[in-house]
């Protein structure tokens, strides 16, 4: 964009040298625009005058518009009235279409006195030389209101751009936002759901102690991946989260390392949970008093793409519904991976003491429907015959992330 300025302004320097120094030349004078039937007249030293005024400032139309128009307007009347008809009267016509894509305001006012000015200039025609016909003045007129046409049609084309990439970046900040909105919903809500359920086990245990210190160990253990995982996704917003100096608590290499971020190894990772870290999620959820059976079938074909994480985020979100909304119900989690696709399916029967709607407010829900429909695949969400809340979802492996 910087070099495409760059070019169109040695553009407009090019266009008024030519102007100036073609009008000069023998073979072009006496050549360009003749209004009003004035007879031709050697140049003379106010020809110059009239040419630089009509030429030169073209070559800063860009930056004033309305100043060069003003000029080459002054400059084409004594072109006209004196009778030199030079060829830098083109600039007319350029001069024109600079300020109808460039003027934002008073543009009808400009118009009004545009039009004025070339009444003037006719009347003085008239009075001085032998005149024309009306036909002529006005198809001139005609010529000159279309060049103030193009301009504008350039201004409207340049607003309808710029109003399109200003939609366009709405649209991706709110894409944005709505993704951010998805992972962290993802992450905190089963996180402290988890949480928030041990530590409702642990005020019953009192009288266990070895029982309590293990639902207490539970919830230290989620909370620490919680912040893992809350890390992981602050240093995808912001890649210099962590580092010591910017105020963010001065987290360093290790802990980037822990949470699976960058090493000098390897490079910068996008940290997602895979496939083989469901087990673990099943184990968390059944510490926090679930009955989770959970069966897997087949392999996972290289590359799965987002798949993988899709199918992740469908397991946890079914089962953060289930300690909500089915505490203590009997939850199965089947997934089976085939080489296009994977498919998963969580149940709960409904039995459990808090079974309710294990649909929860339908944002995750939604949130997955999206991510799958995305990838192509099939989600669908709701109660099963004789009770309990089923989750299904098809997705295609192999899909870019």
């Amino acid at each position: 964009m910087e070099l495409w300025h760059r070019f169109d302004t040695v553009a407009w320097y090019v266009v008024a040298l030519v102007l100036f120094t073609g009008s000069l030349l023998p073979a072009f004078q006496s050549q360009g625009t003749m209004l009003g039937g004035m007879p031709p007249r050697p140049f003379d030293a106010l020809a110059i005058v009239a040419v630089a005024f009509q030429a030169l400032p073209v070559a800063v139309c860009r930056r004033w518009p309305v100043a060069c128009l003003v000029l080459v307007v002054l400059g084409f009347a004594v072109d006209q009235l004196r009778g030199y008809h030079s060829f830098a009267g083109t600039a007319l016509p350029l001069a024109l279409i600079a300020v109808g894509a460039k003027l934002e305001r008073r543009r009808r006012v400009t118009a009004l006195l545009l039009t004025a000015a070339y009444v003037a200039l006719v009347l003085a025609l008239s009075q001085l030389g032998p005149g024309e016909s009306p036909g002529e003045y006005l198809m001139f007129y005609l010529a000159v209101t279309l060049a103030w046409g193009v301009g504008t049609w350039l201004r409207s084309v340049r607003a309808a751009e710029a109003d399109r990439r200003r939609r366009v970046a709405e649209d991706s900040r709110l894409a944005e936002r709505t993704r951010i909105a998805g992972e962290l919903h993802d992450v905190v809500t089963h996180h402290v759901t988890a949480m928030v359920v041990q530590a409702e086990a642990a005020r019953y245990l009192t009288a266990a102690p070895e029982r309590l210190d293990q639902s207490l160990t539970a919830v230290g253990d989620t909370g620490r991946r919680a912040i893992s995982d809350l890390r992981h996704l602050l240093d995808l917003l912001n890649p210099d989260y962590g580092t010591p100096g910017n105020g963010t608590g001065g987290h360093g290499i290790a802990d980037r390392r822990t949470a699976g971020h960058r090493t000098p190894e390897h490079g910068t990772e996008a940290r997602t949970p895979s496939v083989g870290s469901l087990l673990t999620l099943v184990e968390q959820t059944r510490r926090a008093g679930q009955q989770v059976e959970f069966t897997e079938e087949g392999t996972p074909t290289e590359p799965t793409g987002s798949a993988d994480l899709v199918a992740y985020r469908v397991v946890q979100e079914a089962l953060t519904n289930a300690l909500k909304y089915a505490r203590g119900s009997r939850t199965s989690v089947q997934v089976h991976y085939s080489e296009r696709e994977i498919t998963v399916e969580v149940s709960t029967d409904g039995s459990g003491a808090r079974s309710g709607s294990p649909g929860g407010s339908g944002r995750g829900l939604a949130g997955l429907r999206e991510r799958v429909d995305i990838l192509g695949g099939d989600f669908s969400a709701g109660r099963r015959t004789g009770g309990g809340f089923v989750v299904r979802a098809r997705i295609p492996a192999g899909s870019p992330a």
